[in-house]
C-alpha cells in the first residue's frame, strides 16, 4: 500500500490532524475540512469518506479497512480503538424509498427526500466485514457487528450483534478495557 506522505496530508486540508496518520493514495477524500482524524489511524486502499456538513470525526488508534466508505451529510463519529473491517458503508444520510419521492443526487432536492442522522460509533467497537450502518444508529461501547450485518438500531454496549437486520446474539467480554489500560502505561512509560 502506498500511503500519503505527511506533509501531502497536510495539504489535503483535514479539519485535524493527528500523528502516525497511514491513509492509503487509493482512498477517496472528500471535504477534508470537514474531516478529523486522531493519532494512529490507518485508512486502506478503495476506501471512500465523504464528509457531509456534519463531518467526520475519527479517534485515536482506528483501522478502517479496504473498500470501506464514510457517507452522508450526518456526523460520523468513530471513537478510539474502534475497527471498520473491509466492505463496511456507514451512511449519514438516506434517500425515501416509497416511491413518493424521486431518489439520488442528480435529481433536484425539490423532487427528493432525503433524512440524515448523526452515527455514533463507540470506543472498542468492530464491525465485521460487508456490513452496512444506517442513519440515526449509535454502537455502543464495546459492541460487536458481524459480517454482513444491517445494523438499523442502536446496538448496546458489550454484545455481539449479527444478522439483517442485526439482533443481539450474547454479551461480549470487557477485557479489551484492561488492555486498554495496560496499553495506557506503556505509553505513559515510554
Amino acid at each position: 500500500m502506498v500511503y500519503y506522505s505527511d506533509s501531502e496530508l497536510l495539504e489535503l486540508g483535514f479539519g485535524k490532524l493527528g500523528n502516525n496518520v497511514k491513509i492509503s493514495k487509493n482512498s477517496s477524500l472528500y471535504n477534508c475540512r470537514n474531516i478529523s482524524i486522531g493519532n494512529n489511524v490507518r485508512i486502506d486502499d478503495f476506501c471512500v469518506l465523504s464528509a457531509g456538513n456534519g463531518g467526520i470525526e475519527i479517534g485515536e488508534n482506528i483501522h478502517i479497512a479496504v473498500y470501506s466508505s464514510i457517507i452522508g451529510a450526518g456526523k460520523v463519529t468513530i471513537s478510539d480503538y474502534a475497527n471498520i473491517s473491509s466492505k463496511v458503508a456507514i451512511y449519514s444520510s438516506n434517500d425515501d424509498y416509497s416511491g413518493e419521492f424521486m431518489t439520488n443526487p442528480t435529481v433536484s432536492e425539490e423532487f427528493t427526500k432525503v433524512s440524515h442522522a448523526d452515527v455514533f460509533i463507540g470506543k472498542h467497537v468492530i464491525i465485521g466485514s460487508g456490513s452496512v450502518i444506517l442513519p440515526g444508529v449509535t454502537i455502543g461501547e464495546g459492541a460487536a457487528v458481524g459480517s454482513l450485518s444491517l445494523v438499523n438500531k442502536d446496538c448496546e454496549s458489550f454484545v455481539i450483534y449479527a444478522g439483517t437486520p442485526v439482533r443481539p446474539l450474547k454479551e461480549r467480554k470487557k477485557d479489551i478495557l484492561l488492555l486498554e489500560e495496560k496499553l495506557n502505561k506503556q505509553k505513559a512509560n515510554s
